[in-house]
């Protein structure tokens, strides 16, 4: 059985690409009429995914997106994922999970076993005992990707805080490492280069294979070269984007939203040249 960071590595050098394809539907912005909230959803991310696929490096459907609508969209979700899984794209479920122990092995039980996710994101404020029940997925082949510097602006409220004389950031990026199994990994936002580079560093002297989810590329202002030149290891780091492929048809001016898909993860792999 292969680690994750095996499946991410393997999965890059397949595709040449470390594009981390986010799926968050917004039913509006959607140019499928007359079809139900799950065949809208489900149909546009097959044309996506049978467009991308060969370009991609992972897929990252967002929970809540599809939670938003209900029953439709978790049989939507379901769908999509299984979609993933027929172009052997591995899937980080966005669900941002955690809680008490008890609790976590019942989330955990569902991302990996129920919606057969190969990773998963994780709020680590809660300390170990909520994160244990994840990190032991790892052993059987599952990825973890702890919360450290995430990308949206009110991350500063605590995550730039300081403790112990250090960013709160920091303190969570040491807890990864010592928490650390094969797969276990670090959501650190493209937002800021400069806490990405330093995140990225420490990972990489620990001396252990950390991967990064990297948000906050395009409609969050975070710029797609700069961040890959802030990674020393790209083959198991992924850089996500959503809005930017999903939506590039309004961009491009066109109604073919699979064709606009391709151009713009065709964009994005240009840009970061790993």
């Amino acid at each position: 059985m292969n680690s994750y960071t095996e499946v991410l590595r393997q999965k890059a050098a397949e595709t040449g690409s470390i594009i981390c394809l986010g799926m968050d539907p917004v039913i509006e912005k959607i140019p499928i009429k007359e079809q139900s909230p799950e065949k809208r959803i489900v149909k546009f991310y097959s044309d996506i995914l049978a467009a991308t696929n060969s370009l991609i490096g992972a897929a990252k459907p967002n929970y809540a997106f599809y939670a938003q609508y209900g029953f439709p969209g978790l049989r939507a979700l379901k769908k999509v994922i299984t979609a993933c899984k027929g172009y052997k794209i591995p899937v980080i479920l966005d669900a941002k999970r955690a809680d008490i122990g008890k609790t976590s092995e019942a989330y955990a039980k569902e991302a990996f076993e129920f919606w057969k996710a190969d990773a998963l994101t994780v709020q680590p404020y809660m300390g170990m005992d909520s994160v244990q029940p994840f990190i032991e997925y790892c052993k059987k082949g599952k990825g973890v990707y702890l919360l450290v510097r995430t990308s949206n602006k009110g991350a500063a409220d605590f995550q730039e805080k300081g403790m112990d004389g250090k960013p709160f950031y920091m303190r969570l990026a040491e807890k990864t490492v010592e928490w650390h199994q094969p797969g276990t990994g670090g959501v650190v936002g493209a937002t800021n280069i400069e806490e990405l580079r330093e995140i990225a560093g420490y990972f990489n002297d620990s001396g252990k294979e950390i991967p990064l989810l990297i948000p906050g590329v395009g409609s969050q202002g975070g710029n797609a070269a700069d961040t890959a030149k802030a990674l020393a290891n790209h083959k198991i780091h992924r850089i996500n984007s959503s809005s930017g492929i999903n939506y590039a048809y309004e961009k491009y001016g066109t109604e073919n939203y699979a064709e606009a898909a391709v151009k713009a993860v065709r964009e994005l792999n240009s840009e970061i040249s790993f």
